[in-house]
């Protein structure tokens, strides 16, 4: 008798990186979401920021690898760790890995205790990761039921130049639904209002978030999570992770380098004056005006095979709960991991430092 695909087949199929690194990477942003949440509502982003960031670059320092910063906290004069191009791990063993980290994505959700924040990171083979710059990417995310409708109707594909209603349409008809029943999350931005407008006149509802599109965007190839579309643009290095989660989960992202002056509207000189200061640096990436404006597909932004992701919530959202402080250093961590062997995992994790003091409780 023959049997569907097993646990131990995709497990075993799993490679060197998502063996070896996975479940040590759900440490990694648990660590820096603890660190976080002791700083929830404070008001101090940037020091919230600052303790989530030393905990992960600690811990990566832990594993047995040679791991290079592709999207991190910035170029090296303006970041202290974890900035592009550092090296993290040991450097003694271990597989060559190119990662993408977010130490506390969402940083003023954090410091004023609002809902979505997160640690988060993911890791590829070498150049398994899109070498991005500190800039913004304009995006539309999907699920994977709308990749299937894609495959399905090659004439309908979604289409990051095309009108807001062509895209819901083809998202509508992938899911079975009707246009006024999906559920499109966009960043709460001026430069915004435009697209907010026309979802609303094509007759789809807008969940506005102030900060964190990022797991929203993964959200959308989670079956009942309510979010069914991520539009437009925030940063390239959130786009590069979110991809990650795409790539593992079967969804689909399209995006485009943006600079900033372009995305907000500003006056030609502030643009031309960012160009300036900006284009040297992304000439080195390999980008230039003939080629910043090509739209980047799943592949091209995480062109890995051996792709990790992992999340922690920091602040409790619509996928993961934010950490519990329990005393004494004790803690509960919710997190989110998946690898390119299709394996996920939601992993609830208690830290107990007193057996005696805080016995483990389910409530």
């Amino acid at each position: 008798m023959t049997h569907p695909k097993t646990a131990e087949e995709m497990i075993n199929g799993a490679g060197p990186i998502e063996s070896n690194l996975l479940p040590r990477l759900l440490h990694v942003t648990e660590a820096a979401a603890i660190a976080a949440s002791y700083q929830i509502g404070r008001g101090e982003k940037d020091f919230c920021d600052q303790v989530s960031v030393e905990a992960m670059r600690r811990m990566l320092n832990c594993l047995d690898m040679k791991g290079i910063i592709k999207i991190g906290e910035g170029e090296r004069d303006e970041a202290p760790m974890l900035f592009i191009g550092e090296k993290v791990g040991t450097w003694k063993e271990g597989v060559e890995v190119d990662i993408a980290v977010d130490p506390l994505e969402g940083t003023n959700l954090a410091a004023n205790g609002i809902p979505g924040a997160i640690a988060v990171m993911a890791m590829a083979e070498r150049d398994g990761l899109f070498h991005g710059p500190d800039i913004y990417m304009d995006k539309i995310v999907v699920g994977p039921q709308v990749v299937k409708y894609e495959k399905e109707h090659p004439d309908e594909r979604i289409d990051l130049d095309a009108p807001v209603l062509h895209n819901l349409r083809i998202v509508a008809k992938a899911l079975d639904r009707s246009i006024d029943e999906l559920v499109v999350v966009i960043l709460e931005r001026t430069r915004h209002e435009q697209k907010i407008k026309e979802i609303r006149e094509a007759g789809a509802r807008v969940n506005l978030v102030s900060d964190g599109d990022l797991m929203p965007g993964v959200a959308t190839a989670i079956r009942g999570s309510g979010v069914h579309m991520v539009l437009g643009s925030g940063g390239s290095g959130e786009a590069v992770l979110t991809a990650a989660a795409l790539k593992c989960l079967g969804g689909k992202i399209l995006a485009r380098l943006v600079l900033p002056s372009v995305a907000n509207g500003k006056s030609d000189e502030a643009i031309a004056k960012e160009k300036a200061e900006k284009m040297p640096r992304l000439e080195k990436m390999g980008i230039t005006e003939k080629n910043i404006n090509d739209v980047l597909d799943t592949e091209r932004l995480v062109p890995g095979k051996d792709v990790i992701f992992a999340a922690t919530g920091v602040t409790s959202g619509s996928v993961l709960n934010g950490v519990s402080l329990f005393g004494e250093g004790d803690s509960r961590a919710h997190s989110l991991t998946m690898g390119s062997s299709g394996v996920v995992k939601f992993t609830d994790t208690i830290y107990i430092h007193d057996k005696e003091a805080n016995v483990l409780r389910f409530r």
